[in-house]
């Protein structure tokens, strides 16, 4: 398919960003429509992860990411603080720096401040407006450093543009995002990642490991109902965007450890049977009939790095915190 890139201009200010529109030519409504169309036609009814985050998805997981049972991003943060000196080390002066997913944009800030005066910096995300407000954010606070945001769905072939200075290109995808996708999906964007950053390039990336059900439990379940708020955000975007007729008093949050997948699924499961239309379209639902929303998968070191390898990457380093919860891994593109 023939792509759409355009430049979409941002209020002029004293530092350097640009914005490009790297999405699919078919608007963003029917690409989000037949999706949600098809998935609810399965057997399993499910919608694509990626439809969380329009700006109140994107919100909702920031505050999920400050609850007490999500261990995942402070664990992350405290690895990068104590290792952000190797990986600057190891990703060389002037790098390149391409955060796949960059959401708000927060903890590459420690990488910025770490590697050894970066080239430039690139944010691909698929939420427009959030991705515009969190690189303006980033570029106002390193004013040398040229920003530029790709709006795009980072899991497909994208445009990257001609980046300054001659610096490997060093690829970021933290918060175990790599969790969301299948083993499949998985392999075919570290292969798609490794185009992107070229030979000699790199990639840092977050990964969740296997650990006790009730701490994957408590992460997904939290006392204060953020995940439940961020899971039916879902529904009501459909219901802004799609003509939806989703009930949200007769949907529930409803998540679990998959050991045998060895995955956490999310899914909002309808309490009575009822009927929903969708763009004209009616879907019936059975009582306790659920909608596939996520899945998290966990991994061991081993085979994070055995997947690794059958993308064609070349596993360099992995740390790991005391706890053994959660890795960073480096990997290079070979030459």
């Amino acid at each position: 398919m023939k792509q759409f890139v355009a430049e979409i201009p941002v209020a002029r200010s004293p530092f350097n960003l640009r914005v490009i529109d790297n999405h699919a030519d078919a608007p963003g409504r029917e690409a989000f429509l037949a999706d949600v169309l098809t998935g609810l036609s399965a057997p399993q009814k499910a919608i694509p992860a990626k439809y969380f985050y329009d700006r109140h998805g994107s919100e909702l997981f920031d505050a999920i990411c400050r609850l007490p049972e999500y261990y995942l991003t402070r664990t992350e943060i405290a690895l990068l603080k104590a290792r952000a000196p190797e990986v600057a080390q190891l990703a060389g002066r002037g790098a390149q720096l391409i955060e796949f997913g960059s959401g708000a944009s927060a903890k590459v800030r420690l990488l910025i401040q770490a590697l050894d005066t970066p080239a430039s910096y690139v944010g691909v995300d698929i939420s427009r407006e959030y991705l515009i407000h969190a690189t303006q954010g980033l570029a106002q606070d390193n004013p040398d450093l040229p920003v530029i945001a790709v709006c795009a769905d980072f899991t497909k072939p994208f445009r990257v543009p001609t980046l300054p200075g001659r610096g490997a290109r060093l690829g970021f995808f933290p918060g175990s995002t790599i969790g969301n996708l299948s083993h499949v999906e998985a392999e075919a964007f570290l292969r798609h990642a490794a185009t992107v950053l070229r030979p000699g390039g790199h990639l840092l990336i977050g990964v969740d490991l296997k650990k006790e059900p009730e701490i994957l439990h408590a992460a997904y379940n939290d006392t204060a109902g953020i995940t439940a708020a961020f899971n039916m955000n879902l529904l009501s975007r459909i219901n802004r965007e799609l003509d939806g007729t989703f009930d949200m008093t007769s949907f529930e949050h409803a998540a679990h450890y998959n050991a045998a997948a060895g995955r956490v699924e999310m899914h909002l499961r309808s309490a009575i049977d009822q009927e929903v239309r969708i763009n004209g379209r009616t879907f019936r639902f059975a009582a306790g009939e659920t909608i596939h929303s996520e899945n998290s998968h966990k991994y061991d070191v081993e085979d994070f790095q055995a997947l690794a390898k059958r993308a064609g990457l070349r596993p360099v380093r992995c740390w790991v915190d005391a706890d053994r919860l959660f890795s960073i891994h480096f990997l290079s593109v070979p030459r």
